[in-house]
C-alpha cells in the first residue's frame, strides 16, 4: 500500500476524525510528513489497527504526549536563529517604540509549544523597556505544551544562543546547573493560551506576530489561510516573522512587504 492510499484508509479517516475531537487538531491541515509520523508511530507500538492506536492515546496521558511530541516537534531553544532576535532588539522595537509613540505594544508568539521563544521575546521587551501591562501572548494549540512552558524550566542545552548577561538577570540555575528556571519578572511578561490557529479567529493590531517553524508542516491551502489571517491580525507598519527554512510565496498578494530575510511588515 502506498503512502497516498494509506492515508485515506476508512480506519485512518474514522481516526482523523476521532483524534479532532479529542485534541481540536485537524490532521487533514498537514502535509504527508505528519501523517507519515502518524503511521511510524502506530507500527513502534505495533497497533494492529487504527481503533487501537487511537483507544491508546485517549487512554495513557504519556501516550498522547508522546504522539503530539512525534507530531509537532515541540524542540525549540531560545534565541533561534539569533541574529534574527538581535534585528528585533536593535532595530524593530525601537523603531516601533518611536513610530508608535508608547513603550506599550502587541507581541505575539503563535504555536508558542513550550515557550522558548515567547519567553526569548519577553526578555527583549524587557531589555528595550517595553510596558509590562501589554504581556507577549503565547498561544498554542498542545496544551501539554503550553503546561510545560508554563513551568519556565529548561535544560541547559537550550539555551546555548542566550547571552551571559541575560542568563545572569533572567535566569536562576537549578539542579546544580543542569537546568535553568525563567525569573518571575520574565514569566509575568508572558500570558499563555490554547489556540487553534486554523479555527479559533485571531486578534487585532499587533506590532509584531512571530510563527516559525509552525506552518510548514501545513498544506499549501492551509498556508494560504494562515497567512492571510496574520496579515489581518498585524497593524499597520507592523512585523511578522517566519521561521528561518521558510518564505511565503506570493506575500505582495496578499499585502505584506519585506523587511528583509524571513521578515514581512504590513504598511
Amino acid at each position: 500500500m502506498d503512502e497516498s492510499t494509506q492515508y485515506n484508509t476508512p480506519g485512518y479517516i474514522t481516526f482523523k476524525m476521532k483524534f479532532k475531537r479529542l485534541t481540536g487538531i485537524d490532521l487533514n491541515s498537514y502535509k504527508d510528513q505528519i501523517h507519515r509520523r502518524t503511521h511510524e508511530l502506530m507500527n513502534r507500538w505495533k497497533c494492529k489497527n487504527h481503533d487501537e492506536y487511537f483507544d491508546i492515546i485517549n487512554s495513557d496521558e504519556k501516550k498522547l504526549r508522546e504522539f503530539l511530541d512525534h507530531l509537532t516537534i515541540n524542540v525549540s531553544e531560545f534565541f533561534r536563529n539569533d541574529s534574527q532576535w538581535w534585528k528585533l532588539r536593535d532595530k524593530i522595537i525601537p523603531e516601533l517604540i518611536k513610530k508608535r509613540g508608547t513603550k506599550r505594544l502587541k507581541l505575539w508568539s503563535a504555536g508558542c509549544a513550550t515557550g522558548e521563544e515567547p519567553y526569548s521575546l519577553a526578555i527583549l521587551s524587557a531589555v528595550c523597556g517595553l510596558d509590562t501591562m501589554n504581556p507577549v501572548l503565547a498561544a498554542d494549540i498542545d496544551q501539554g505544551a503550553i503546561n510545560t512552558a508554563q513551568k519556565g524550566n529548561y535544560r541547559k542545552a537550550q539555551l546555548l544562543n542566550v547571552p551571559k548577561e541575560y542568563l545572569a538577570k533572567y535566569f536562576t540555575t537549578k539542579d546544580g546547573g543542569a537546568t535553568y528556571d525563567v525569573n518571575p519578572e520574565i514569566k509575568r511578561r508572558v500570558s499563555f493560551k490554547r489556540f487553534n490557529m486554523i479555527e479559533d479567529p485571531f486578534g487585532a493590531n499587533f506590532d509584531i506576530i512571530l510563527c516559525r517553524n509552525v506552518v510548514i508542516y501545513f498544506t499549501g491551502a492551509t498556508k494560504d489561510k494562515l497567512y492571510k489571517k496574520f496579515f489581518d491580525a498585524l497593524a499597520s507598519g507592523g512585523y511578522f516573522l517566519v521561521g528561518s527554512t521558510e518564505q511565503i510565496y506570493g506575500y505582495q498578494q496578499i499585502g505584506f512587504e519585506s523587511a528583509g530575510p524571513f521578515l514581512y511588515t504590513k504598511k
